[in-house]
């Protein structure tokens, strides 16, 4: 299927292109990308276009929802700011399966706490997070990383959340569900028992951007929110 057909555009202007990823598709290039055969957003919107793209944030490539691409230098240093500055903000929704402790080693300490999962109960997970080879762990020598989390209720046998990562550390919100007893459905990698949608997708999308606190956004062409 070619870029043209399966590209899935939500917002675009002369500084900025919107789309919805698709699981299982990279954002932009590995760094092995001569001998990385996977699909690529990145590049297949350039081809698109024709044009160069700047990548402004990326999902990782068993996450699904919005990215944010600029199409000239002087919009991405612009937003390569709000991003930095945290005014623009991100909003996820994701399944898990219910609290449970049993894949994370006893020896690892966690806050093994069982919590009172009401509708709409908002919870703040802090720690610090430190990237792996593979994953992201708790170390004394990571970044300080701050999520929302607020439970909206269930959704079938799972549990459904939107998570607000204030910070954007590797892998943040699939490692704190994890952490917390409630890994994402699919992500095996963090703790699921069960697959979601094929072994490159996991129940995680980026379904809202908010630029309402971005200082020019409006200037640059932008909605407030862009939502899927």
């Amino acid at each position: 299927m070619s870029a043209s057909t399966d590209l899935q555009i939500v917002f675009e202007n002369e500084h900025f292109v919107v789309c919805d990823k698709q699981a299982g598709v990279l954002s932009t290039p590995s760094r092995h990308e001569d001998e990385d055969n996977r699909r690529c957003l990145g590049r297949e919107l350039e081809t698109h276009l024709g044009i160069q793209i700047f990548p402004v944030h990326r999902l990782d490539f068993e996450v699904s929802g919005l990215v944010l691409y600029a199409k000239n230098a002087e919009a991405h240093r612009k937003s390569n700011g709000w991003f930095e500055n945290k005014t623009v903000s991100k909003t996820y929704s994701a399944l898990s399966t219910g609290q449970e402790f049993s894949h994370i080693p006893v020896d690892i300490k966690v806050p093994r706490k069982i919590l009172d999962l009401e509708m709409d109960a908002r919870f703040e997970w802090k720690c610090s997070i430190l990237r792996g080879k593979r994953r992201s762990y708790e170390s004394p020598h990571g970044k300080p990383s701050l999520t929302i989390a607020t439970y909206k209720g269930r959704e079938g046998k799972y549990h459904s959340w939107y998570l607000e990562p204030v910070t954007g550390r590797p892998h943040q919100l699939r490692f704190e569900l994890s952490r917390h007893g409630f890994p994402i459905v699919g992500d095996k990698l963090y703790g699921s028992r069960e697959d979601y949608k094929g072994a490159d997708t996991i129940a995680l999308r980026a379904f809202k951007i908010d630029f309402t606190n971005a200082p020019g956004a409006k200037d640059f062409g932008l909605p407030q929110i862009i939502e899927i």
